[in-house]
């Protein structure tokens, strides 16, 4: 007898995409019947925006530096967050400078500078500007209601080419029409990228512009948080509260925040970049609040200002405040074209050495600790006390030191200056009665042609003026 033939192995399971959601009808009566029966839409007639004339000199400024050269920005894909859930897309800084295009810029899009060619083939001067761009799918496909990463169900409607490049006064073909990219020298992207980080240093009348609205969309916020203090207090989570009444404001007037709003309270203004935000505001500590509104245009500001929640300074609290706005006016005085960016840090350290060897917290004195081999005040102070301003909340970072760090200050630069000190709550340097207690004042500086502006005056810092204005909004 002849033994059974073995069973055959079954096929395995291959995982499907979001087989566990609820699926799209695939029936042909289905299609047919979603493709018709849609009224034509009244849309507005796009009109040139205000930053495509700026954009269009920076394409020119990049071109002028490159010539002969494909360059190709990529605006970025979509990030995974959670299985199939991303975060919110925001496109790539430079595309955003080279283009004009911010918040409602297309994930997946591409701006190429093909270089001129002359009649013999050889380089010209000058490049060609090509936005490329995944367009809204037609009613006459399925992609409009079954894709979910274009289709118009899931994500609202798509612009159409024409639109973009009427609004953005550049070219635009599908992206389907681009044509691979050589294989990338990495050498060559890193410096377009510096050199794109060093035109970012000097800011043109747009920028400028959206700086300033972005600063006074950020008081509004910070008005927002000082109004609901009463309730902060009341609620375990207290930080927590002010960075969701902040955010409220940010995403009322412009994309998002620029960066995660900290929200530290008593202790936890000691952690520079404190952004867990869990816990409690309690009356007689103080609130470090740093914060900006990023506008649709991707547009930041960045502001900190340090706030007493019972509504008034003690006199050790108002001791280290004072001395911090003491290093922060300091540092605006020296600012003015023709100085190094260098220069501003070490103003503002000149008073944090000399405040705190006043208070004997440090072992020599204060010219001694300035030198560079002891900085023993830095102890208090770690961070630096200024960075560039823009389309990042830490701009321009790909420039060379020799333009940023060691560079010389230029009329239409912005930046912060952000002194503070941190006592930490286990310092055993310090008396009993500063520990735990951290300030920090941040404004956000626009060099002149004879000096500069604080462009976030409006927001209070003195203290008497800090007391009022809470004083004004909580009564």
């Amino acid at each position: 007898m002849a033994e059974p033939e073995p069973e055959p192995e079954p096929e395995p399971v291959q995982p499907v995409a979001n087989a566990n959601r609820s699926t799209t009808p695939v029936s042909e009566e289905f299609a047919r019947y979603i493709s018709t029966g849609w009224a034509d839409r009244d849309a507005p007639a796009p009109a040139l925006r205000e930053q495509a004339p700026f954009a269009a000199v920076r394409r020119a400024r990049i071109s002028a530096l490159h010539t002969g050269e494909r360059l190709v920005f990529p605006a970025g894909a979509a990030q995974v967050r959670s299985n199939d859930t991303d975060y919110p897309f925001r496109a790539d800084s430079d595309f955003a400078y080279l283009t004009g295009w911010g918040s409602d810029t297309v994930p997946d899009s591409v701006l190429v500078l093909e270089p001129a060619r002359g009649g013999d083939g050889d380089a010209g001067s000058g490049h060609s500007a090509t936005l490329y761009l995944r367009e809204a799918a037609g009613r006459d496909t399925d992609e409009f209601y079954a894709n979910a990463d274009i289709g118009e169900f899931w994500t609202g409607a798509r612009p159409t080419l024409t639109d973009v490049s009427i609004q953005l006064g550049i070219e635009t073909r599908s992206l389907l029409d681009l044509t691979p990219e050589e294989p990338t020298d990495l050498t060559r992207h890193e410096i377009v990228t510096r050199d794109l980080g060093e035109m970012r240093l000097v800011k043109d009348g747009f920028e400028v512009t959206e700086l300033r609205e972005a600063v006074a969309a950020t008081k509004r916020g910070f008005d927002d948080v000082i109004r609901g203090l009463s309730e902060i207090a009341e609620h375990a989570r207290g930080e927590r509260i002010v960075e969701g009444t902040f955010n409220r404001r940010a995403r009322m007037e412009g994309n998002t925040v620029g960066y995660d709003t900290i929200a530290a309270s008593g202790p936890h203004a000691c952690i520079l970049h404190w952004t867990r935000n869990d816990g409690p505001v309690e009356p007689g500590h103080l609130i470090l609040l740093d914060a900006g509104v990023e506008l649709d245009s991707y547009y930041t500001a960045d502001i900190t200002r340090t706030l007493p929640v019972g509504g008034t300074f003690d006199p050790v609290q108002r001791r280290i405040y004072e001395a911090v706005l003491d290093a922060a006016d300091a540092a605006f005085a020296v600012v003015r074209p023709g100085i190094r960016f260098r220069e501003v840090h070490a103003a503002a350290m000149h008073v944090i050495a000399a405040r705190t060897a006043e208070w004997g917290l440090l072992p020599v004195s204060a010219e001694e600790s300035l030198k560079p081999e002891k900085q023993y005040h830095r102890r208090y102070m770690v961070h630096g006390t200024s960075h560039h301003l823009g389309l990042d909340v830490h701009d321009c970072a790909q420039a060379r030191r020799e333009f940023y760090l060691d560079g010389v200050i230029e009329a239409g630069m912005v930046f912060t200056i952000e002194p503070g000190l941190y006592f930490q709550p286990d310092d055993l340097t310090v008396p009993e009665e500063y520990r735990g207690i951290g300030v920090r004042i941040e404004d956000n500086i626009l060099v002149t042609e004879s000096g500069a502006e604080n462009l976030s005056i409006g927001i209070p810092r003195a203290t008497a003026d800090v007391e009022a204005w809470i004083a004004a909004l909580t009564a």
